[in-house]
């Protein structure tokens, strides 16, 4: 009687366990989404560089040439707490800031808050 009470919860949890998909899960790499307008520049899950990186690495710390860009995912990560990140590049080709190739970003939050849009 035991076993057949455990069995049956057991199914229960492995049965909920399948409608649990997160909403990352249609995002692949590859995808295209653009780069959203976010009051004075406070991008908080974009993880842009800091501007004194910026400019040591010979770059422009100004957001204007961000905003509205195309960039595509190159790489997702599913870290223990349940937050993909994804590393981001210009569908151009060309760098953030002419300093930085890639950039990281909390994926699922990004795209709550509008910094990314999806398109």
């Amino acid at each position: 009687m035991k076993t057949s009470i455990f069995a049956l919860v057991m199914c229960c949890f492995l049965s909920f366990s399948n409608f649990a998909q997160s909403k990352s899960d249609a995002v692949k790499v590859g995808d295209i989404f653009t780069v959203g307008k976010v009051e004075m520049n406070n991008y908080k899950h974009i993880k842009f560089p800091r501007n004194n990186f910026i400019i040591k690495r010979g770059g422009i710390a100004t957001y204007k040439n961000v905003v509205n860009k195309e960039v595509k995912i190159t790489s997702l990560e599913e870290k223990k707490d349940g937050r993909v990140i994804a590393t981001i590049q210009l569908t151009s080709g060309r760098y953030f800031f002419k300093s930085h190739k890639y950039i990281k970003v909390d994926l699922n939050k990004a795209l709550t808050s509008n910094e990314l849009i999806e398109g």
